[in-house]
């Protein structure tokens, strides 16, 4: 069995790797396969709980070429459905969020109507119920569970729990009060990129000195093209010195990621000292959600794929009631830097995307710093794979 590349305390990759074929980032054949076996096979991340504010709240998502509808029942419990009549499968709801009126679902089409806990109330066709059997033509319903206040749907309904497909582990936030935070800023960007192109740019930073200033001025590590201390094959020799250079962490005086590097205030009571000086924590679940968290927010970004080319990102900034409900804080000391990160990353990728395009182009090569692409294929691989 060959060496893993990755191993050792060095944590580069020791011998050259290939990257993934570049058709893979744009042939429509291959897009399907990823569906299928990814997109349709794990949990995605659709949005915060608190984004169904009330009994009949619904929002309606497309996962690929599937139709997704999630929405508050009577009982306050979330659901989720194919967003597609029983009759002849027309979509029941055209809007991308709302409140149902009456608390039921009725298709545009035939006027079939269902209850929010999906069973199929009424058929418009002269009394005729006999016809069909009411307790069988309930909507198609997809999983759905909810993590620290995050909805996940999986259109398989046979993997295991959220918290175990987090890289890492689970309890990494544990300090952080992720289930009572709120929404103070969302934005969506559209990208002219093949998803995993976005998924590896943001597990490398040997684009961060070129293509983020900023950042790499307040992350100094990441100044160095690394993100990690041991990603530098020299590691040891420096092992006596607590220089973020060298470390990680935030730069002297900088709290969290804000244009100024300062805290809104309202910080999380419970992080540890080690917490606070490192400034940013990652967790991710693949294919569709990461998370990165700081002192004062989290910030969570969002995944679809639209298309082999073309991916959204939705980005929520979180806050403590505190923070928002305080008006001499301006939130947008944190948000306004992290948009400025993902706008740098998407221009960079779509840059990726144009290019691969070239006849001559088949594949690529990993340098050591971009270890963590090369896990990234090889968990892709892993599940194309998957019978």
């Amino acid at each position: 069995m060959a060496q893993d590349p990755t191993s050792g305390a060095f944590t580069g990759l020791k011998s050259p790797e290939p990257s993934l074929p570049a058709s893979w980032y744009f042939d429509e054949a291959q897009y399907q396969q990823e569906l299928n076996a990814i997109w349709y096979r794990n949990w995605v991340y659709l949005g915060r709980a608190s984004s169904w504010p009330d009994n009949g709240s619904f929002r309606t998502y497309t996962l690929g070429t599937q139709p997704i509808l999630v929405v508050r029942d009577s009982h306050g419990a979330l659901r989720a459905y194919y967003n597609t009549c029983r009759h002849r499968g027309a979509l029941l709801c055209s809007e991308p969020s709302g409140t149902f009126a009456n608390k039921s679902i009725t298709c545009p089409y035939h006027a079939w109507s269902y209850r929010l806990s999906g069973e199929l109330a009424r058929i418009p066709s002269s009394g005729r119920e006999h016809y069909i059997d009411m307790e069988h033509t309930a909507l198609y319903p997809i999983a759905l569970t909810e993590w620290r206040g995050f909805v996940y749907a999986n259109l398989s309904h046979v993997k295991g729990a959220v918290a175990n497909h987090f890289n890492g582990n689970a309890q990494t936030l544990q300090h952080w009060p992720l289930e009572d935070l709120i929404v103070g800023h969302r934005t969506k960007k559209i990208l002219r990129c093949n998803w995993k192109i976005f998924w590896e740019n943001y597990n490398e930073c040997l684009h961060c000195p070129s293509v983020h200033p900023a950042l790499s001025q307040l992350v100094p590590i990441y100044k160095r093209g690394i993100m990690e201390e041991r990603d530098d094959p020299n590691w040891a020799t420096h092992t006596a010195t607590t220089e973020p250079l060298y470390k990680g962490g935030l730069r002297a005086g900088a709290a969290t990621w804000s244009v100024d590097g300062q805290s809104l205030g309202h910080e999380f009571a419970e992080l540890t000292s080690e917490e606070r000086r490192i400034g940013y924590h990652y967790m991710t679940s693949l294919p569709s959600h990461y998370l990165v968290a700081h002192v004062d927010h989290v910030r969570s970004t969002r995944l679809l794929p639209l298309g082999p080319e073309t991916t959204e990102l939705e980005i929520e900034w979180l806050f403590p009631r505190a923070t928002l409900a305080d008006p001499a804080v301006d939130i947008a000391n944190v948000w306004a830097f992290s948009e400025q990160v993902m706008t740098e990353d998407a221009a960079v990728c779509e840059l990726n995307q144009a290019g691969l395009h070239a006849r001559v182009h088949h594949a690529g090569m990993l340098m050591p710093e971009e270890y963590d692409v090369f896990r990234l294929h090889a968990w892709l691989k892993a599940e194309l794979s998957r019978p």
